[in-house]
């Protein structure tokens, strides 16, 4: 190896020092939205509203929102929350997901997601994953007091309890 070949690697991994660095300070001046992608599944009825539902998802934080539509029936009444999804987010997806999918009966886990990742009515997970939730404890998640932490320690324990899984398991 010559002289020249360890000065270039030398340089190459000063600038990427500096590059890194340069992000991470970056990284903390420039505010996170919290949500970095919201999946909704929705009722065959709202398939000509989509320009509405972008801009009601897009003033509730949500600039990154993809809409499916089912073609006959409702999609399933469940939300799925990542791990560093904010505790204001989070509830604004409650609220959405109980107006246009007539309610949340159903909890997927956060380890399911990626950290800032939102689904609502996902129907790619089964019964396995799939923890009930009670009007009582929906109405905790929405209380406006929790912060993140809080709010995320309680939906992890209310999809953390043992499943008695029916039919074939």
């Amino acid at each position: 190896m010559t002289r020249t070949f360890y000065l270039r690697m030398m340089v190459t991994v000063a600038a990427a020092t500096v590059i890194t660095i340069a992000a991470g300070v970056l990284a903390n001046d420039v505010p996170v939205s919290g949500v970095s992608r919201i999946e909704v599944v929705l009722a065959n009825q709202y398939r000509h509203s989509t320009a509405a539902l972008k801009e009601e998802f897009a003033q509730a934080g949500f600039h990154n929102a993809h809409f499916q539509f089912v073609k006959r029936g409702q999609p399933p009444q469940n939300i799925g929350l990542g791990r560093d999804v904010p505790a204001d987010r989070a509830r604004e997806v409650i609220r959405l997901a109980l107006k246009y999918n007539l309610g949340i009966n159903i909890l997927l886990p956060e380890r399911l997601f990626p950290p800032r990742f939102v689904t609502i009515a996902s129907s790619n997970f089964d019964d396995t994953v799939e923890y009930p939730i009670e009007a009582s404890a929906l109405a905790s998640l929405q209380d406006p007091e929790l912060t993140t932490e809080a709010f995320h320690r309680l939906y992890r324990e209310l999809t953390s309890v043992p499943l008695a899984l029916k039919g074939r398991y």
